[in-house]
C-alpha cells in the first residue's frame, strides 16, 4: 500500500468514487460521512493525508481542521462546493495543504493526492528505522512488517517508536506515561501492558523483541 488515507464527505456517492479511483493507485482509503464520525477517525487513527468536506451534518470542516492541525502533522486536502477566496485562503490560513472546489475531477483528485504523498515522503528520507523485518516511517507514522503495512492506533505507535529508540533500556509503567502519554499518571497504569499486549499481537517482532522485566517495566531488546 502507498499509503492510509481519510476521507470526510456527507455525499456519500462521491466518497465511494473517491475511494475507488484513490484504491486504483493503491491506497488504503477510509470513508466515514460526517463530522462527528470523522472526528473519532482523526482521533483515534493515523493517516498519510486527509480530504476533508467543509460542510457537512453534526460537525463542519474548519472545526476537523483546527483538531487536525493542533494535534497532527497530517496533510489536509480541502474540498468544497463553493469556490469564494474567502474560503480558499481561511482555508489556508487554518493549515489546509490543498484545496478543491466541487464537482471534482477525479483525475486531478489522484493527481494532487499523489504529489502531497511523494512530497511528505521525499522529506521523510531520514526518518526511517529498520528492526529485522520491521520498518517505522516516524513523520507518516507507518509500520510495516515483511513490507505489509500494520494498523497501529496513535498511542500504540507512539509506545512502538519510543521503545525502539530507546534500545535495551528498561522503563518502568510510570516512566512510559509519562513519556509516551506525556502526563503524569497517579491511577492504574495497566493501560501500558493494554497497549504492549496489542502490539505483540500485531507485530511478530514485538512478540519477540519487547521484552517483560519482572517487577520493572518493559524494554525492546536488540541485540
Amino acid at each position: 500500500m502507498k499509503g492510509k488515507i481519510l476521507i470526510v464527505e456527507d455525499e456519500k456517492k462521491l466518497a465511494d468514487v473517491m475511494a475507488l479511483y484513490l484504491r486504483k493507485e493503491n491506497y488504503n482509503v477510509t470513508c466515514v460521512y460526517d463530522g462527528e464520525a470523522g472526528e473519532t477517525a482523526i482521533l483515534n487513527y493515523d493517516y498519510n493525508l486527509i480530504i476533508l468536506d467543509i460542510m457537512m451534518p453534526k460537525k463542519d470542516g474548519w472545526s476537523l481542521l483546527r483538531k487536525i492541525k493542533a494535534e497532527k502533522n497530517t496533510p489536509v486536502i480541502l474540498t468544497t462546493a463553493r469556490g469564494e477566496e474567502e474560503d480558499r485562503i481561511f482555508g489556508l490560513e487554518l493549515g489546509a495543504d490543498d484545496y478543491m472546489v466541487k464537482p471534482l475531477s477525479m483525475r486531478e483528485l489522484v493527481l494532487r493526492v499523489n504529489l502531497r504523498i511523494k512530497n511528505r515522503m521525499s522529506s521523510n528520507n531520514n526518518a526511517n528505522f529498520s528492526f529485522e523485518t520491521m520498518n517505522i516511517n516516524e513523520i507518516n507514522r507507518e509500520v510495516f512488517e515483511d513490507n505489509i503495512i500494520i494498523p497501529l492506533t496513535p498511542k500504540e505507535f507512539d509506545l512502538l517508536l519510543f521503545l525502539c529508540k530507546n534500545p535495551n533500556q528498561v522503563f518502568s509503567r510510570d516512566h512510559l506515561l509519562n513519556k509516551v502519554w506525556e502526563y503524569d499518571y497517579t491511577g492504574d497504569t495497566r493501560t501500558v501492558d493494554t497497549h504492549i499486549k496489542k502490539l505483540r499481537e500485531k507485530i511478530n517482532f514485538c512478540n519477540k523483541h519487547i521484552k517483560t522485566v519482572w517487577g520493572v517495566g518493559y524494554k525492546c531488546s536488540i541485540e
